[in-house]
């Protein structure tokens, strides 16, 4: 994180390619807190991309629930401010459907929160039956789960931009953070992944670009410097230069857009 000048950090807490989880060791648990502390840093934890809450195989919804519960417990012992996750595909049952399914494993997850480390449900793309592309899809599981004080949400802007919200344009991201807010809460959003976009508005279609690089380009800034989000920390997911991930030359990119859009 110090080597690319980043300020925050979002991280698995298990190999993302398996179900098998990682046994931390308590001293690895006190290194990584102990070093966290020292940069005063925030750290977010983001759930297995394996995970579907609503899947309708048994087998494949057990693992998702154990393995977000495990991803929880870890995130708790290394005070991770939350978890961030997909809430999965209905995979063309439809929404109605999948509810009470997602309900009940959510509310599962949820005992293994607790007052730092929340759980960050993330809007979705929208393509395959993804639930959470609408505001609407989220708030009826927010509400569902009683409106959870550890139940939060995290917005991406390459999956808001994708799924039809210009969030370039100032009028139509006001009226976004306005819907948020009435639905949800805007003291609910916890966190933003800021990503460009290569696929165009509207498309359903989840390909992250590079900041400045893709479909939103300059007015990606729009997003970034709105005034609701001014206290969110701000995650990248880009591919970086070389495929493996955002690098220092994506931290300085995002910061200069930044600053070109807030001075």
């Amino acid at each position: 994180m110090q080597e690319i000048g980043a300020e925050a950090a979002q991280l698995f807490v298990q190999s993302p390619r398996t179900w098998r989880p990682t046994n931390h060791k308590p001293e690895t648990i006190e290194r990584f807190k102990s070093e966290r502390s020292r940069l005063g840093a925030p750290v977010f934890a983001h759930a297995l991309y394996l995970v579907n809450l609503a899947s309708p195989n048994e087998d494949i919804y057990r693992k998702s629930v154990e393995t977000m519960c495990t991803t929880m417990d870890v995130a708790c012992r290394i005070e991770a401010d939350g978890v961030i996750f997909h809430v999965g595909s209905h995979q063309g049952s439809g929404f109605e459907s999948a509810v009470d399914r997602v309900a009940r494993a959510m509310e599962e997850i949820l005992e293994h929160a607790n007052d730092r480390t929340s759980l960050l449900m993330e809007n979705s793309a929208g393509a395959g039956g993804t639930i959470g592309r609408s505001l609407e899809e989220l708030a009826t599981l927010y509400e569902r789960l009683g409106r959870h004080p550890s139940l939060g949400v995290c917005l991406d802007s390459c999956h808001l931009y994708v799924s039809g919200w210009d969030v370039t344009e100032r009028s139509e991201l006001d009226r976004l953070v306005a819907e948020l807010d009435s639905q949800v809460g805007i003291d609910r959003l916890r966190a933003l992944h800021v990503n460009d976009a290569k696929a165009p508005l509207g498309s359903n279609r989840d390909r992250h670009e590079n900041i400045g690089q893709g479909m939103m380009g300059e007015k990606l800034g729009v997003f970034i410097s709105h005034p609701a989000f001014a206290e969110l920390t701000a995650l990248l997911e880009t591919p970086g230069t070389d495929g493996h991930g955002p690098g220092a030359d994506q931290v300085t990119a995002l910061r200069d857009l930044y600053r070109r859009w807030t001075s």
